[in-house]
């Protein structure tokens, strides 16, 4: 309410960094909670402020004493004393102020940025602003979905299992009970293919943590990055601190910032690593602004054959964001009819979406989708 901002997740970090230190010594207490609650230099004085008001003597009917030990007597007593509300170096008491004080800049810094940085683009993000964005991505939840697997799994209802049945039968010669079975599920995979060229290189730092927090928090993820060639970065991104493997990133990957080639990324990826990584159904995101300087027939051609090896395609546009964006170029017109969601990726408010588009995914692509690639395949006179 004063206008700190301060996660919710970090309430955790808080609640277990109170187990080390004397919660009695009240600026051991203060300083724990200045250093995980304050982000911003700006915001020490607010926080003091926050801190005196909250911890200072309630006027009237309040009594600093625990009156539970006392027979459970209520809020009034007359013998109650102010409690000291700076802290001091040695932890003990200090000099109270006036219980009627109130804060006088609270109603001044009430106002949160939150909502404002949500909606700023990447593009206009300065060094502090991608360090808080990483916090905020970090607490993102994601779920695709589970697959049903070949695997049979004891269910309290389903259709009989008779191999336990029957071997129930052959134990004890009596049906003492019909066992049921159902598929067993897992946790459905995810396929990253993000673009690093020159043109999504004011996206393509912070949509690189934004890959290597879907690859911590989902676990079953393949990552791959391109931009006149492919490149696997899988095990890269494996690493849970991804500040050093994603600084140098640049200069291990010759093409970065380079041209954009996206049919012939798609091919390698198509011949090269989908027998390996596109089994048990993937959802696959495609990360990239659509400008290509390739050939788009063969962008068309190797699009539809990832759309038909993965159970979702879902392409990310950083320029998607802009009401005045139209997918004119060459590359999105091949592309578009094989894509079964087209989002935008160019803020914190629409990656929030795409994590609750990627919670409710439905089990099974839709019909029109499918309409739509086998008519684009027909147009073009394919088999």
């Amino acid at each position: 309410m004063a206008g700190l901002d301060v996660p919710a997740g970090r309430m955790v970090d808080v609640a277990s960094a109170l187990e080390h230190v004397e919660i009695g010594r009240r600026t051991d207490f203060y300083c724990t909670l200045r250093a995980l609650l304050v982000q911003r230099p700006q915001d020490f004085a607010l926080f003091d402020e926050a801190f005196r008001v909250f911890w200072r003597t309630r006027s009237g009917e309040w009594s600093p004493h625990d009156l539970r030990a006392m027979g459970e007597r209520r809020r009034l007593d007359p013998t109650a004393k102010e409690l000291p509300l700076q802290p001091t170096e040695d932890g003990g008491t200090g000099s109270a102020r006036p219980t009627s004080e109130t804060v006088q800049r609270t109603a001044a810094l009430s106002y949160s940025d939150r909502d404002a940085f949500r909606a700023r683009d990447f593009a206009q993000f300065d060094e502090a602003d991608l360090r808080r964005a990483r916090l905020a991505i970090a607490e993102m939840h994601w779920e695709i979905g589970t697959r049903r697997t070949r695997r049979w799994a004891r269910a309290p209802r389903g259709p009989l299992d008779m191999r336990r049945v029957v071997a129930q039968f052959a134990r004890s010669g009596e049906l003492l009970l019909l066992e049921t079975r159902r598929r067993a599920v897992k946790p459905r995979p995810l396929v990253l293919v993000c673009d690093v060229s020159g043109s999504m290189e004011r996206y393509s730092r912070l949509l690189l943590y934004f890959v290597h927090g879907l690859a911590h928090r989902l676990g079953t993820v393949e990552t791959f990055l391109f931009a006149t060639r492919l490149t696997r970065v899988t095990r890269e991104l494996a690493v849970r601190n991804a500040r050093v493997p994603l600084s140098g990133m640049p200069s291990r990957l010759s093409d970065w910032g380079g041209g954009t080639r996206i049919g012939e990324a798609l091919r390698v990826f198509n011949l090269r690593w989908a027998r390996r990584v596109m089994r048990h159904g993937p959802v696959v995101l495609l990360i990239s602004d659509g400008w290509d300087r390739g050939d788009p027939a063969v962008l068309r051609t190797e699009i539809a054959r990832l759309q038909r090896s993965c159970h979702r395609l879902i392409w990310l546009n950083p320029l998607l964001g802009s009401p005045d964006y139209r997918p004119l170029t060459r590359g999105m017109q091949a592309a578009l009819p094989f894509i079964d969601d087209f989002l935008p990726v160019h803020n914190l408010a629409s990656l929030e979406t795409l994590g609750d588009h990627l919670n409710r995914l439905p089990p099974r692509r839709s019909r029109s989708a499918a309409r739509r690639s086998t008519q684009s395949r027909r147009d073009r006179g394919d088999s």
